[in-house]
């Protein structure tokens, strides 16, 4: 398995919506009044791609402190570039 983590020091996502932030079109926080833009399309896209390449993407968030999103995708060592 490959294996990348990537982690910000944001406003963090609360446990009751790790599963929703995946969904297509869906933020932590869709009022009218947030302080973030965006569609709520990154990381539905993202799931799918790591999901089309057999893998998995997980998410550890803390209110407060940030969020690490990784994600692992299954290799095949006959081709990888760097033996």
């Amino acid at each position: 398995m490959f294996e990348i983590s990537v982690s910000d020091n944001g406003t963090g996502i609360p446990k009751n919506k790790h599963d929703e932030i995946f969904e297509t079109f869906k933020q932590v926080d869709s009022t009218i009044a947030r302080s973030y833009g965006g569609t709520g399309l990154g990381l539905a896209i993202v799931k799918k791609f790591v999901e089309m390449h057999g893998g998995e993407i997980r998410v550890e968030s803390e209110v407060g402190k940030g969020s690490t999103f990784t994600f692992t995708i299954p290799i095949d060592s006959d081709t990888l570039l760097f033996n």
